[in-house]
This record gives C-alpha cells, sequence and structure tokens, in this order.
C-alpha cells in the first residue's frame, strides 16, 4: 500500500455539501443536523489525516458507518472536467494491517467482475487507510422488499450466486454475506457483493494474505465482530428511500429446554491460558480427568468440570440472523458453505417477504429458531456429521418451505363454501406451542392486500349464486414454480458436506434460460 500520485487534478476543496431538509419537524430536523454535523467533523479529520486526498477528491458525505470503518461518497475531477463519483472507505487505524492488506487483495484479486467490489486505488498516511471503490447508487433492502416482482428476486439471486462462485473460486470466504453488503439498483439492474473485512481463505486459497491470518488469536481476536456489522450495511445512508426501520420488534423468547450443551460448556470462563512460541495461539488448560461427567445441567450455575475443560476456538464472524448451522456450534472447520447458507437466508426472506427473517440475541436461540423450520432431528443429525452433540427435549417437526412463505407473504387461501368467497386463512402453525407464538410475532409484517375480481352467476334453482376469483398477481407472486423452492431447500442443507455450491447452484432449473 503507497500513496497514490495519479494523473487525476482538481481544484482541493474541503466544503461539505448536504441536500435541504424542508417539512420536518423540530425534534428530526435537530436530529438530523446533528448527524450532518458529525459527518463535516469527521470528513475535516479525514483530510488532517489523509492530505492527499484534497488534492484528488471532493467529499460530498458520509454514506455508511461500522464499527471499523466509515463510507464517505466523493468525486474525482478527471480529464475533460468529467466527474466521476467513488466511495472512500476509511479503514480505523487500530486496525491490524495484515487484515487490511488481506481485504485490500481480495478486491484486487477478485473484484472488479461478476458482481464483485473492486478497487481503484489506495492511500496510506500512517496508520490511516483509505481504500478507493467505484461508486454504486443503490436502495435499501428493507425499503424495496415489498415491492420486488418475482422475476427481480430470480435475478437478485442468481448475481448473489454469480458474485459467489466468483469469490469462491478464489478460495475466499467472505464470511459476511446479507443484504446490505450486496448492493443492489434496481433501476440500473447493478449489483456488487462488498466489505471484505471479515474474509478468511479456505486451504487451497489462491489470495496469499489469507492464508496469514487464520491464526487462532485473529480469529479470537474476531470475536468482537459477532455485533451486527453496517459498513455499507444497515446505517446506510446512501440510499434514495427512508433510513432502516427495524419492522420485527419483537424477540424470540429463548426456549429453556432446548439446549446446545457444547456451546454452553464453551461459554465457560476460561481458568488458565498458556502462549505458543509464536505468541498467537491460546487455549484453555484442561485439569480434569475427561471421563468425570457435568453436573450443572439445567441449574444456574457452571460447574468446576465445565470450567476446567479446554476451551475449543472456531471463527463466529458474522452478523446475527445469517450466520450457519457450523458457526453457530462452533465447528472448527468452515467453508465456503457458510456463504451459502446465508444466501439461503436472503432468498427465504426474499420468498416471505419478512425482513430479517431470524433475530436472535445469542447463538443457542438463533440455532432454536433455525430448528423451527428445519426441524429439530434434521440439525441434530447434522450436528452429528461434525462431531458435535445437540439435546432437545421435544422433537420439532421441519416446516414445508412453501406453506410457510406463502402464509407469511399472505398467499394462503382458502374457500368458504357459505359464501362463495375467497378468504385468506392462515394456516396452523407447525411450531411447538411454547415456540410458535414467539415466532409468529417476530415475523409480524403489514398486512397484504390481494385483488379479487368478483363475478356473479345464477344457479339453476333461481338463486344468485356469488363465486369469487382471485386476480392474477402482477408482479407474479401467484406462480412461484417448486424449482425456487426446491434450491431454497438447498441453499439451507444442515449439513455444510452436501449444500450445494455457488456454482451448482447458478446452474439450477430455477435459473433456466438465464445467461451464465
Amino acid at each position: 500500500m503507497t500513496e497514490h500520485k495519479g494523473s487525476i487534478t482538481m481544484e482541493a476543496s474541503h466544503q461539505i455539501e448536504h441536500p435541504p431538509l424542508h417539512g420536518e419537524d423540530p425534534c428530526k430536523k435537530y436530529s438530523q443536523n446533528k448527524k450532518l454535523s458529525g459527518a463535516s467533523t469527521d470528513i475535516e479529520k479525514l483530510y488532517e489525516a489523509v492530505p492527499q486526498l484534497g488534492n484528488l477528491f471532493k467529499i460530498k458525505g458520509k454514506i455508511g458507518e461500522g464499527t471499523f470503518s466509515s463510507v464517505y461518497l466523493a468525486v474525482a475531477q478527471g480529464r475533460g472536467n468529467q466527474e466521476e463519483k467513488v466511495a472512500l472507505k476509511h479503514l480505523i487505524p487500530t486496525s491490524h494491517p495484515v487484515r487490511i492488506a488481506a481485504e485490500l487483495q481480495c478486491l484486487i484479486v477478485a473484484g472488479g467482475q461478476d458482481n464483485v467490489m473492486g478497487v481503484k486505488c489506495c492511500f496510506r498516511k500512517n496508520d490511516h487507510v483509505v481504500i478507493v471503490m467505484p461508486y454504486l447508487e443503490h436502495e435499501s433492502f428493507l425499503d424495496i422488499l415489498n415491492s420486488l416482482s418475482f422475476e427481480e428476486v430470480r435475478d437478485y439471486m442468481f448475481n448473489l450466486l454469480k458474485a459467489l462462485k466468483r469469490i469462491h473460486h478464489f478460495g475466499i470466504v467472505h464470511r459476511d454475506v446479507k443484504p446490505s453488503n450486496f448492493l443492489y439498483n434496481q433501476q440500473l439492474k447493478q449489483y456488487a457483493l462488498v466489505d471484505f473485512g471479515l474474509a478468511q481463505g479456505t486451504p487451497e486459497t489462491k489470495i496469499e494474505l489469507l492464508k496469514v491470518i487464520q491464526s487462532e488469536a485473529l480469529q479470537e481476536g474476531q470475536e468482537c465482530f459477532a455485533h451486527q456489522r453496517s459498513v455499507f450495511g444497515e446505517r446506510n445512508f446512501n440510499v434514495r428511500s427512508p433510513a432502516f426501520q427495524d419492522r420485527s420488534t419483537v424477540k424470540l423468547v429463548k426456549q429453556p429446554k432446548v439446549t446446545d450443551i457444547p456451546s454452553r460448556k464453551l461459554s465457560a470462563k476460561k481458568k488458565a491460558t498458556s502462549t505458543l512460541n509464536n505468541g498467537l495461539a491460546k487455549k484453555a488448560a484442561s485439569s480434569c480427568p475427561a471421563n468425570l461427567t457435568c453436573d450443572c445441567y439445567a441449574k444456574d450455575r457452571v460447574c468446576s468440570i465445565c470450567l476446567s475443560r479446554r476451551q475449543q476456538v472456531a471463527p463466529r464472524a458474522g452478523t446475527p440472523g445469517f450466520r450457519a448451522p457450523e458457526v453457530l456450534i462452533k465447528c472448527p472447520h468452515q467453508s465456503t458453505a457458510i456463504d451459502i447458507w446465508s444466501a439461503g437466508i436472503i432468498f427465504l426472506s426474499l420468498l416471505s417477504d419478512r425482513y430479517p427473517f431470524y433475530k436472535a440475541g445469542d447463538d443457542l436461540t438463533a440455532l432454536a429458531q433455525i430448528m423451527t423450520i428445519r426441524g429439530s432431528r434434521e440439525t441434530i443429525q447434522a450436528a452429528r456429521t461434525f462431531g458435535k452433540s445437540i439435546l432437545c427435549s421435544k422433537e420439532i417437526v421441519a416446516q414445508d418451505l412453501r406453506k410457510l412463505c406463502e402464509r407469511l407473504r399472505g398467499n394462503s387461501t382458502s374457500f368458504d363454501n357459505s359464501t362463495g368467497d375467497v378468504q385468506i386463512k392462515p394456516q396452523e402453525s407447525a411450531l411447538p406451542a411454547e415456540i410458535s407464538n414467539a415466532f409468529e410475532a417476530s415475523l409480524q409484517g403489514p398486512q397484504k392486500h390481494i385483488h379479487y375480481q368478483k363475478q356473479h352467476h345464477h344457479g339453476g334453482d333461481g338463486r344468485d349464486v356469488r363465486i369469487t376469483e382471485k386476480g392474477a398477481d402482477p408482479k407474479g407472486w401467484d406462480n412461484v414454480p417448486d424449482e425456487a423452492y426446491d434450491l431454497l431447500d438447498k441453499l439451507l442443507d444442515l449439513n455444510p458436506a452436501t449444500r450445494i455450491t455457488a456454482k451448482d447452484a447458478l446452474l439450477h432449473p430455477f435459473f433456466r434460460n438465464m445467461k451464465q
């Protein structure tokens, strides 16, 4: 990473432009003015930290903010006085140098095609790093979710899987696939997979620097990434529609009888640590015989046996709600399949019109929520294939994905013989009673409006018989093919070893006749 001195020239200016605010109440206006004032201060500090930016770019404003970086919209003036919009990603000074270099290498090697964000150049001044990337104006996923037609959803998933195929070809595991990291311009039909700040490599990765960051110390350091990331994310200001709002405010109540014993043991506090020669890997000391049985199950304490067990370290970076089962139960060997699971959760949101679909405060609750859809027996069996044991006190039957999505979207209908009307009637939930209410509450959304065409016919006995027929949905949601749910089932395969790959998913009949 070196300072960039290109042929782009422009008059240095630190003026910050903001759109005018109209028709707002005083409190809201004050809040927005405060936000703009804070962004202005951040921009000024960025100019001071990396002075060469002022000679090349005019920063318009902050468009994204996260724990580890901030993203700004800027304009570069090139030859012929033509302005080009770019995105400047400023990484916080405390970011690990190897991690920064690895993110850059991912963008350089895999980016620039197949819907993967590329990089134009990079600036470094002391411990400040700014990555310059192409700018893609995009919409908030939540704001456009209700407006998408079925064909748009199919295009969206095709392009997402195309991007995943690209990075997986280079042995890159993104680890944070979610709608806010897959930018989408609905009008231009443009897409971009962004933010490789959490990326890791497969054993065969072609990104050399990803091999360096596989150490246990960096994996443990990534525990802080467990919180929701918002770089190019939910707090994204670069949208043409209202800001992100969480429609699902009711949290699923933790099921007390569904317990992941290994996860509970792994969460126990370490008693002692020993440092290896490289100073990176740390493991808890094991001081008790392996044949002793835990005696704290279902109690409000952690026994000395559990406290003394060796800590198993496994990557768990990512965003809650999108983590694969093997991440939730801390499987140490994780592959590109975790990105495929996240893509499946996005597809589930698109088909059901619910976002976020899963919302849990901890890994155990998240695993219980997955069970309510995919089934407890299937989840336990999948965990057993990679050496994990899950105990569930009651069997939870797997849901029919089509029935679930149609019910949540509001397309489930029944015929009322007494009136001759087609009416919307929620189907009976297959979830256990103690989980059903909480899970259903977490999926509440706006009422759906389905249009009907009414016709009147006279019966043979002279009575007026009213028949109501459902009109065709112009967005195509009344004719979702079975292939869509078959692909969804394969994307959400609980076993990462048999989960479909991005390459094979693109060849699925759901994408028949689409250009590869």
